[in-house]
């Protein structure tokens, strides 16, 4: 049974730093891409980044780029979303999810795995 569980979430203010984990299990995810996503209250699902298992692909969402790293640790089988300089419409519940690589990366519909999501809130 394939898990990704989440965890870093909390309340920050503006300007600082959070960073969220994901650690995955009941499968081998090397074929895998995984993905950060988030959903703020009234909005869509919205990608944040992803990278393939092996690292050696990411991208990020213009509104993230150069505050945000995704990064992952294969022997804990952990992924991590750093995120340094936080704005109040960072406030989101963020989700890990991993999808079979060759996929495109941006849709939510390509990822067969969810974490329930942690809350990350960014006061001004």
């Amino acid at each position: 049974q394939v898990q990704l569980v989440e965890s870093g979430g909390g309340l920050v203010q503006a300007g600082g730093s959070l960073r969220l984990s994901c650690a995955a299990s009941g499968r081998t995810f090397s074929s895998y891409v995984m993905g950060w996503f988030r959903q703020a209250p009234g909005k869509e699902r919205e990608f944040v980044a992803a990278m393939s298992w092996s690292g050696s692909s990411t991208d990020y969402a213009d509104s993230v780029k150069g505050r945000f790293t995704i990064s992952r640790d294969k022997a804990k089988n952990t992924v991590y979303l750093q995120m340094n300089s936080l704005k109040p419409e960072d406030t989101a519940v963020y989700y890990c999810a991993a999808a079979k690589f060759g996929l495109t990366w941006y849709p939510a519909g390509n990822y067969d795995y969810w974490g329930q999501g942690t809350q990350v809130t960014v006061s001004s």
